[in-house]
């Protein structure tokens, strides 16, 4: 048999509902569907379920459930007062029963607060009910933030910066609900496709401007400082000015390296970039680089191979320097023992790369970039730049 504590369970569950049914204006009340149960066979274990029930129900606190009770004679217990029906007939006995009232009061103070200060969030209500009690102490500052979107739909601003009388922190602290709002309430075009991103995903949905990755690149010949107006021959700039810079025909030097980035020479025609890694994906989006001849100088190691595989997919002209066995066999005595890694199919390396990659593999060895003398890289790099002009 149901009991008292069943009951408040089975009405908490209908609470999303209720909500819903107050934002519709439709009628929610009587709940009349409430399941007794079926009853305890032995006397006292019914005669203690009936009396909680009866000692928890409207008729003897003033609020809550409705028990409606019949007399019946069974068989073996004899003539019985047994639950027939168990209802909730108002929203007052429903709130009070619940313990939600102030909530409830705050509630509707919000809905009508939301549906006075941005009117397109109405359909939103309907669906998010629930989410509408979770941010009670917030609406006032959310339906700012709202409003200054509906007005700005494209600031090209930080978050900080944009003019919304709340506190600086609010929207980084908000980021869910007010992503959840404003693709309610703005059109669809105005999104930036950020599925499957997680750093700065809301300030790319949303036009903001955020703490770009850096682009680090140093000009190789002063030539091209003065065509191009360059202030300083070693730069450092966001991705997205990068890709505005358009510098198509020229030679670019990629290194995983810093120190090989920094000690590469005077290059005609000649840039270089910092790689940092597997860092090298923000490049993927450089449009103007598939016009470039692109040289890439990794370590003699795994990564270095899967680095430079990932470089080559985005962009197929890709030539690797200094990765090779004649490089590796003179430096050699350099070469270090390094933890097993990860085989991986890389399907953008020639034969002669796959098969150091392999070598590199099975034997667990890496040639760093810095084992590799100034002399031999200076050399190499200008054979190759005879050997293949711009």
């Amino acid at each position: 048999m149901i009991t008292p504590s069943e009951i408040i369970h089975k009405a908490e569950r209908l609470y999303p509902s209720f909500l819903s049914s107050v934002i519709r204006g439709d009628k929610f009340f009587p709940i009349d569907n409430l399941p007794i149960g079926s009853r305890p066979k032995d006397y006292l274990t019914l005669r203690e379920a009936i009396t909680q029930l009866i000692s928890k129900s409207k008729q003897h606190l003033g609020y809550g459930y409705i028990l409606e009770l019949e007399t019946r004679n069974l068989h073996k217990l004899g003539q019985q007062s047994l639950p027939q029906r168990i209802s909730i007939e108002t929203e007052q006995d429903y709130l009070k029963l619940l313990k939600r009232e102030k909530e409830f009061l705050q509630f509707k103070a919000d809905i009508e607060l939301i549906r006075s200060e941005v009117p397109e969030l109405n359909c939103w209500l309907y669906k998010n009910p629930l989410k509408v009690i979770e941010y009670s102490d917030r609406w006032s500052d959310l339906l700012k933030v709202c409003q200054y979107f509906q007005c700005n739909p494209k600031p090209h601003l930080y978050i900080r910066e944009l003019p919304i009388q709340i506190h600086t922190k609010f929207i980084e602290q908000n980021k869910g609900i007010l992503r959840n709002l404003l693709e309610a309430i703005l059109p669809a075009e105005l999104f930036v496709s950020v599925q499957g991103e997680k750093q700065y995903a809301f300030e790319k949905r949303f036009s903001l401007r955020y703490g770009e990755p850096l682009i680090r690149l140093r000009i190789l010949d002063q030539a091209l400082k003065a065509k191009y107006d360059f202030p300083f021959s070693d730069i450092s700039t966001p991705i997205s000015e990068f890709k505005q810079l358009n510098l198509k025909a020229h030679r670019f030097f990629i290194t995983e390296n810093l120190m090989s980035f920094l000690n590469l020479p005077a290059l005609e025609n000649s840039f270089a970039l910092f790689g940092s890694g597997y860092a090298i994906q923000m490049l993927k989006s450089v449009n103007w680089l598939a016009y470039c001849p692109i040289l890439y100088w990794g370590d003699l190691d795994t990564d270095g191979f899967k680095i430079l595989s990932q470089l080559r997919s985005y962009f197929p002209q890709t030539i690797s320097i200094m990765m090779d066995t004649k490089t590796l066999e003179t430096f050699k005595e350099f070469a270090v023992t390094v933890a097993e890694s990860t085989a991986e199919n890389l399907l953008y390396l020639t034969p002669e790369e796959q098969a150091l990659y392999s070598y590199l593999f099975i034997h667990n060895k890496r040639l760093e970039q810095e084992r590799i003398s100034q002399d031999y890289a200076y050399q190499y790099v200008h054979s190759l730049c005879i050997r293949i002009p711009c």
